[in-house]
């Protein structure tokens, strides 16, 4: 029964043998195909999850669990290597790939024994605010289905209600967010460059974890922005992401990005008095577009820790306006020397024109990648030219040092955590959303999260309420540089403040006896 339960609650369950891995892998496939609208996984791998789980109950029998994890369902973003289950990332370029190896993170976790259900739907190469640009199709937001939304929203008509009325996952990590906000697994891994774990952990109404650049491996994960990207994790509560994270980061001498230093492990204690704490306001993230009801969260949510004796205080950072920009430049400067890999002769897709290997690699190029992808390897090109190089690249770069220099003097004044929105608004409708073009979307909605990846600091999306139209809206808490224990504690100590409550899914209570009704939590730690 602990389908909606967290894990914690389900580790328990298994160690005291109430329910059996098997029977968790099989509830939690069972509600993956009476869920398949949603279009959240691009490939579910039943047959080995359940060999997974058959080998786990083995070890449970014999009292040898491998760890918290084992047993555990999670699920993977399609961006991240799988030895012997197709990789896409979304792409007609790597449709039918099969990595050779695993990326490190999913390695860590098989090895603790969690069981791999599938990999996630994405938005294509992970460029993307909404997961709805990939080659599969869009996720759609499991909350476009629960009691809580179609209480609130009213069709036009009856036909065009569910039809229409759905609203996006958010990206580009959707799949992974909606798999884990409609219980079909109890954490998924993301990929976060200028927002992709937070945004979607914030429309989908889960937790959702950036660590901090260089605490995690990213060798397997495909290359987007090799200076931003960190493997995200998407959660129900933020003891399951701490958990998920101590098994994932320490040092990989894969990646000579990663840190030196061993990392300890930890459990996250229950702060009981903020009083010694300092919440910063960054005054410029009152962003344009901001929505008032956001802004009206966001001010309740200052008060809560004020009011529980924390000190407050509006902060500045002065570059946050240059941010988007400067990342736009970095972005696609780096998209641009990343994409080059993928010329139709090693892997991947190859076109059938043999004239030249010259037209051989632009007609792979032309059928392999969508215009988005297209469009920011163009500019990022551009902008790398010789006689653009200093003017936007190098000029870029000295930008993201200040803004790097922003946060470090905030946090060298005293300051413990900012406190800012995730998202402008609550997740929109499909069809809304399409009628701006990628590009434009991701300027906006990265705003409130890209400058925590350029300054590599570790930050968190924490599901806080609902919005008027029965929609998740999150806040974000940015903490020091390898401080995770710091931000988690406090993280989860407004989570227990602001008792997010529990999507209400058809498909979920149907599956789950009538538990679904009752257990508020759905973690597994």
């Amino acid at each position: 029964r602990p389908q909606s339960g967290s894990r914690l609650q389900v580790s328990a369950a298994l160690k005291e043998g109430r329910v059996s891995p098997t029977e968790l892998c099989q509830r939690c496939l069972a509600l993956l195909r009476s869920t398949t609208f949603l279009n959240a996984y691009i490939t579910v791998a039943g047959e080995a999850a359940l060999k997974q789980a058959e080998e786990s109950e083995k070890r449970y029998r014999r009292g040898q669990p491998l760890g918290v994890l084992d047993g555990i369902p999670i699920a993977v973003k399609d961006n991240f290597n799988t030895a012997g289950i197709e990789t896409t990332c979304a792409s007609n370029m790597l449709k039918g790939y099969i990595s050779p190896y695993n990326a490190t993170v999913v390695q860590k976790l098989l090895d603790q024994g969690a069981v791999l259900l599938g990999k996630t739907n994405l938005d294509e190469f992970a460029m993307g605010s909404g997961s709805t640009d990939g080659v599969f199709g869009p996720v759609r937001n499991p909350w476009s289905y629960s009691r809580q939304y179609k209480e609130k929203s009213v069709p036009k008509s009856r036909s065009e209600d569910e039809e229409s009325n759905w609203v996006i996952a958010g990206g580009s990590s959707g799949g992974s967010a909606a798999a884990v906000s409609s219980f079909t697994c109890f954490a998924a891994l993301g990929s976060d460059t200028g927002g992709s774990t937070r945004n979607p952990a914030a429309h989908c109404g889960v937790v959702g974890l950036k660590p901090t650049y260089g605490l995690i491996s990213r060798h397997g994960l495909i290359p987007l922005v090799n200076s931003m990207d960190v493997p995200g994790i998407l959660t129900r509560c933020v003891d399951d992401a701490a958990v998920v994270l101590g098994s994932l980061a320490g040092h990989d001498p894969k990646d000579s990005t990663t840190v030196q230093d061993d990392f300890k492990p930890f459990e996250l204690p229950n702060l009981t008095d903020v009083s010694k704490l300092s919440i910063g306001i960054p005054k410029e993230y009152r962003a344009p577009g901001l929505s008032s009801e956001i802004l009206s969260l966001w001010s309740k949510a200052a008060d809560l820790f004020k009011n529980a004796g924390a000190k407050v205080i509006e902060v500045s950072l002065p570059h946050t306006c240059y941010s988007i920009v400067c990342y736009h430049v970095l972005c696609t400067t780096e998209v641009a020397s990343n994409m080059a890999r993928f010329d139709g002769l090693e892997y991947g897709h190859r076109s059938d024109m043999n004239k030249s290997t010259e037209s051989m690699y632009a007609a792979t190029r032309r059928e392999g990648f969508n215009d988005v992808v297209r469009g920011r390897i163009l500019s990022g090109n551009y902008f790398l030219l010789k006689q653009n190089y200093e003017n936007y690249f190098i000029k870029a770069q000295k930008v993201r040092r200040l803004i790097a220099n922003d946060f470090m003097k905030v946090f060298g004044s005293g300051v413990d955590i900012l406190l800012t929105p995730t998202t402008l608004s609550d997740a929109v409708p499909y069809e809304e959303f399409i009628k701006e073009d990628n590009r434009t979307r991701s300027a906006q909605d990265d705003i409130l999260t890209q400058a925590a990846n350029m300054a590599g600091l570790p930050a968190i999306n924490v599901p806080t309420a609902l919005s008027e139209r029965g929609l998740p809206v999150g806040l974000q808490f940015i903490g020091r540089s390898f401080q995770e224990k710091q931000l988690l504690t406090v993280a989860k100590w407004f989570e227990k403040q602001v008792k997010f409550p529990m999507i209400e899914l058809e498909e979920v209570k149907r599956h789950d006896h009538g538990v679904f009704q009752h257990q508020k939590s759905a973690s597994f730690s």
